[in-house]
């Protein structure tokens, strides 16, 4: 247990709902691990209220926010500074401390970015599926772009949505790398290899027995499977991965590593693998999942 004393920095969440979340596991861990005199809570903030709640941080000495959903876009107004790919993205995910207010970052894609690098799953080169077109489908679109992804196929029901994303993220790095189509024109999509990101809701707990493409032929065009879903350990999303011989991966890494990266930005530092690999152990035994 911290030993919060008065000179204990202070960090935390907010949105609506976060009774929920694992961040003050991630953090308060990290701390403990690093022997930082932080600790870390959530705060319930309704939305409207967010531009007062962060000058409110700020005035309190407050080192660093994360921000959840629904406040990821209504944040960047309340903002003195913004890094630039948080900024075409739209969405901030954390705040650090600067003079005069706080500078948003996106540390969602920082965290996925980390977990394929220790996966060894390569963007750069790599034609990428990405399934669905919400926000975290638009913030891995930017990622794979900015990694300098040959192909980005970007399926959703809504195509309109997919359209939105692959022109934002076309315009912004002038090339035509991403490619928006309705999800159930996937078996057009030419040849196999892929890096597939399933970004969709399809399949969590307790909706198990679902993916949002359940044709096995599909399935045969994935290298390696990644799924930001992580209740369930095992998506069925994931099976389907499993089933042709490739490997997939669940999302509590990334969760992890967006963690770790806005606790290095806080904290000017930098998360051995060893600490990370700690922390990740404590997540599984928090949530009862075994380890695969």
């Amino acid at each position: 247990m911290t030993d919060i004393k008065g000179t204990t920095r202070v960090c935390g969440l907010i949105g609506n709902p976060v009774g929920h979340s694992i961040s003050p596991a991630i953090h308060n861990n990290l701390a403990a691990l690093t022997d930082n005199d932080m600790v870390y809570t959530t705060f319930k903030v309704e939305q409207g209220d967010v531009a007062t709640a962060v000058k409110g941080a700020y005035s309190l000495n407050i080192l660093g926010l994360n921000v959840t959903v629904p406040h990821k876009s209504e944040v960047i107004g309340a903002l003195v500074d913004i890094d630039p790919l948080a900024k075409a993205i739209g969405a901030v995910n954390t705040l650090v401390r600067t003079d005069g207010g706080y500078k948003g970052y996106n540390t969602d894609i920082l965290g996925l970015a980390r977990e394929l690098e220790e996966e060894n799953i390569e963007l750069e080169g790599a034609d990428v599926i990405i399934l669905g077109a919400g926000g975290a489908a638009r913030a891995i679109t930017f990622l794979c772009a900015s990694r300098k992804a040959a192909r980005v196929y970007l399926l959703n029901r809504s195509v309109d949505k997919a359209e939105s994303i692959a022109e934002a993220v076309n315009n912004h790095f002038h090339n035509e790398c991403v490619v928006p189509m309705n999800i159930k024109d996937y078996a057009s999509i030419p040849g196999n290899g892929y890096v597939v990101i399933q970004t969709t809701s399809v399949g969590l707990y307790p909706d198990v027995n679902s993916a949002v493409i359940e044709d096995e032929e599909f399935y045969k065009k994935a290298a390696v499977g990644v799924d930001i879903i992580y209740n369930p350990a095992v998506t069925k999303f994931m099976k389907l991965i499993n089933a042709q011989g490739k490997k997939s991966f669940n999302g509590l890494k990334m969760l992890l590593y967006q963690g770790i990266s806005a606790y290095e930005l806080w904290n000017d530092c930098r998360i051995s693998k060893e600490n990370a690999d700690k922390v990740y152990k404590i997540l599984l035994k928090d949530l009862g999942i075994e380890e695969a």
